[in-house]
């Protein structure tokens, strides 16, 4: 038995607001070292960012991260500086 191999995938313009996010939760790679938290806070910071989530700070300490040197009201205060920095549409 084989797999085929994924489909491709289209990435989003640098503009938008997911790949500002996404980018951003890539950089905290230090603090979180397993991808599948990396992407989950990305999606949660996402629905943040448009009206539906919850703040960086409840995020953090909700979603079970794996957080490695930093606490997570310093992780949570380093997220709110890097979405100040995220340009809406």
């Amino acid at each position: 038995m084989s797999t085929l191999p994924s489909p491709a995938t289209k990435e989003f313009a640098a503009s938008t607001i997911e790949k500002q996010v996404y980018t951003l939760t890539e950089s905290l790679q230090e603090f979180l070292p397993i991808m599948n938290d990396r992407n989950r806070l990305g999606y949660a910071l996402y629905k943040f960012m448009t009206g539906e989530g919850d703040e960086p700070l409840i995020t953090v300490k909700s979603a079970k991260l794996k957080i490695i040197g930093i606490s997570e009201v310093e992780l949570a205060k380093k997220i709110e500086d890097g979405l100040k920095k995220v340009h809406k549409n």
